[in-house]
């Protein structure tokens, strides 16, 4: 599937079209706490941003480098998430309320046995959507590869449903995404999540403000969640 990290530490430093800067490994993790896990950066060269990368490389031990001009991902997926999304935004930019009704009914069908029909997640399988009973935000946010509609899913349609990645045809892939990231969820601001910089020391970015939303999302595909929803607006 699209989701290894076998290679990923030959691919660094590697420039990054969304930071408009040149990434190291530690750089690369480190975002993914801002986004994919929805808390804080952590801070660079802390045992614990040492100890990711050090994983990370052990999983690409006696691979050769193989720097990637392209994106900071590795060399054994990179064309992969390159085609896949630009493939899935074609078909995106064509949804309507149909393909959420639809994608809802696959979802309920092929990931709420795993996720949980309110996307809450069920043991170890992580939630998708929504807020816990403390009202607290669950799962990824705006700014995740995963809430955007073509890398979302590029991604499941690789590696879901859990071992049996590639079975999804490419619209059903495309609709479910449609249906999970139209889903209430953690907006994203950059500043946000970063520390102070008395604290967090330098930030190798060029980009110094983002900001995402589930309607910005949509609407970066031509899209209008309410439309797409055809129930009631949300932010």
């Amino acid at each position: 599937g699209i989701a290894t990290f076998i290679g990923t530490a030959t691919a660094f430093p590697a420039y990054s079209k969304r930071e408009k800067s040149v990434q190291t490994l530690q750089d690369r993790i480190n975002n993914c706490f801002m986004r994919s896990m929805n808390g804080k950066r952590p801070i660079i060269d802390t045992k614990a941003s040492v100890a990711m990368a050090a994983y990370v490389t052990w999983l690409s031990e006696g691979m050769p480098m193989k720097m990637n001009p392209k994106m900071p991902c590795s060399p054994l997926n990179s064309e992969r998430w390159m085609h896949g999304a630009k493939h899935f935004a074609k078909i995106q930019k064509k949804a309507t309320h149909a393909n959420y009704v639809n994608g809802q009914k696959l979802y309920e069908a092929k990931c709420a046995s795993c996720h949980g029909k309110n996307g809450a997640g069920m043991g170890t399988f992580p939630p998708l959507w929504g807020k816990n009973g403390k009202g607290e935000w669950l799962a990824y946010n705006t700014g995740a590869g995963m809430s955007k509609l073509n890398k979302g899913a590029a991604w499941v349609q690789s590696n879901m449903p859990l071992g049996q990645g590639g079975t999804l045809k490419d619209q059903e892939a495309a609709d479910i995404m449609l249906y999970v990231d139209a889903q209430p969820r953690a907006g994203f601001n950059l500043q946000k999540r970063l520390y102070p910089a008395s604290k967090m020391g330098y930030y190798n970015s060029k980009v110094l403000k983002e900001t995402h939303s589930v309607r910005s999302n949509f609407k970066q595909f031509g899209l209008d969640v309410d439309k797409i929803r055809g129930d009631h607006k949300i932010k």
